[in-house]
């Protein structure tokens, strides 16, 4: 008996001195999972620590304001420091953080064009610049050619509004926006539609954007916008491969089975208001009679654009 339990005391002893090797090795990894916890945690603290010194306080005197007592004034943040706090405002502070290295920025896909219905390039600079208009869009083009970026592409710019394309009913998160200084009802400069040709090629070849995905403001939203007027070139455009246009030295008749309506939906217009989609249809490219009725050639031009491109 004293043979087996010497034999019993020794097995455990060995297997108490092979558990604290097995200690000793994991001490390392535990002090280590528990150093990158600590510094997860700091950069999380010092994140929030961020946040809240971003707030800038001013004291306003009391001989500005007579009828007030002193107070404290929140400053508004530049663009700048707006990015860095939604930037912070994406980091869930409940958890841990280990950085992905395989991302993408917003990639635009279409490019939606505007006319500004202003008086001159400045002013609509300045418009994008103020904090009540609540608008901007990326590029602005002068009558003369300037070309004025005004967003980063991958920025999801204020300048499509409530509107519809497709199944798509958030156009500003997958747009690019253009506006071309004009007041909504004159002709656009040879040198403006120039300019804009350059950008869009420069656009196209960059983002992979598909021809059928050029598309003007009242395309998207036809019961409150009529931009780019009637004087705007679309031909010119669909021929250089920005947009569509249909054959105008030959115009096939409709058969009996071709529905209109559906041929508009499949095109992108929302139909939920068929006349408005019907004008913003024929400002595009009847340009004449800009009303809520399609007319026999009117038809045959919508049915070309189908069977051509769609």
């Amino acid at each position: 008996m004293m043979k087996w339990g010497g034999l019993g005391l020794l097995l455990v002893t060995q297997l108490c001195a092979c558990g604290s090797k097995k200690d000793l090795k994991q001490k390392p990894l535990i002090a280590a999972t528990e150093s990158k916890v600590d510094s997860l945690t700091q950069v999380i603290k010092e994140s929030a620590k961020s946040v809240r010194e971003s707030t800038t306080t001013l004291l306003v005197s009391a001989d500005t304001l007579p009828n007030f007592p002193s107070i404290s004034v929140i400053k508004e943040l530049t663009p700048e420091e707006k990015l860095i706090e939604q930037k912070r405002a994406g980091v869930n502070k409940n958890t841990d953080w280990a950085s992905a290295i395989h991302y993408d920025n917003r990639k635009p896909n279409y490019v939606i064009i505007h006319h500004t219905s202003q008086n001159s390039t400045a002013q609509t600079v300045r418009t994008f610049q103020l904090a009540h208009t609540k608008v901007s869009s990326h590029y602005v083009i002068g009558r003369g050619g300037q070309v004025i970026q005004m967003l980063n592409d991958y920025d999801r710019a204020w300048h499509a509004g409530k509107s519809k394309w497709g199944t798509i009913t958030d156009m500003n998160s997958v747009s690019l926006g253009i506006e071309l200084d004009n007041n909504g009802r004159e002709p656009f400069p040879e040198a403006q539609i120039n300019s804009l040709l350059v950008l869009l090629d420069t656009l196209k070849s960059k983002y992979l954007i598909p021809q059928l995905n050029f598309i003007g403001h009242a395309d998207i939203a036809p019961t409150r916008k009529d931009d780019p007027n009637v004087n705007f070139p679309w031909k010119i455009l669909a021929e250089k491969g920005f947009g569509v246009w249909y054959n105008e030295d030959f115009l096939p008749e409709p058969p009996t089975a071709f529905n209109p309506t559906d041929a508009l939906k499949i095109i992108g217009y929302d139909m939920s208001n068929p006349e408005a989609a019907i004008r913003a249809f024929k400002r595009k490219f009847i340009r004449t009679e800009v009303n809520g009725v399609l007319t026999a050639r009117d038809r045959a031009v919508l049915y070309d654009l189908y069977r051509k491109y769609y």
